[in-house]
């Protein structure tokens, strides 16, 4: 059966050491290796709350984007997450499919790849430290590249800065956090 390499974003502003903590172990229960990024607190983005914990980790998959989309939505509903709120709100986690191997373009209403990679800090500066040297399928450059380019013009609207995180021991950490 085919993997599929796949790069999700991690987010949390309410208990967010412990939900990230959990999401990690669970991903790495239900898909087995999981490579992280380093931990980045955040501000929220279009509302005011406590600041976030960002992160990206790439899984391997054999589940159709559809069924890692129900896995991830459950994931989230397990640790607390409420839907049907205002779509910008403090939230227990929030886990979105940043890159499903190389596709381009919508599929299950979701547009791959993210375009949060290429206006939110902490979504392309973790993935900049993950996957560094891996090419974006749009811009045909590599994330750190990407980085390199848009990172004044994003630091401007947002601060974020790497922290202290006690990573569980079935994750591995990638990337260096300056």
């Amino acid at each position: 059966m085919k993997k599929h390499h796949v790069f999700l974003s991690l987010g949390s502003n309410i208990d967010r050491s412990n939900n990230i903590r959990r999401c990690l172990t669970t991903l790495a229960d239900l898909f087995g290796e999981v490579l992280s990024s380093p931990v980045y607190e955040s501000e929220p983005v279009g509302f005011q709350g406590a600041c976030f914990y960002n992160l990206t980790v790439k899984i391997e998959t054999s589940l159709s984007l559809k069924q890692l989309t129900k896995v991830l939505k459950e994931v989230e509903d397990q640790q607390g997450r409420l839907r049907g709120g205002e779509r910008f709100s403090s939230r227990t986690l929030d886990i979105d499919v940043l890159t499903y191997d190389s596709l381009c373009g919508v599929y299950e209403g979701i547009e791959l790849p993210r375009p949060e990679l290429f206006y939110n800090a902490f979504v392309l500066l973790p993935m900049a430290m993950l996957a560094a040297q891996q090419i974006e399928t749009k811009s045909n450059k590599s994330y750190s590249a990407l980085w390199q380019e848009h990172q004044d013009q994003i630091l401007r609207k947002q601060k974020l800065w790497v922290v202290d995180f006690a990573f569980p021991n079935k994750v591995k950490v990638v990337g260096h956090s300056s």
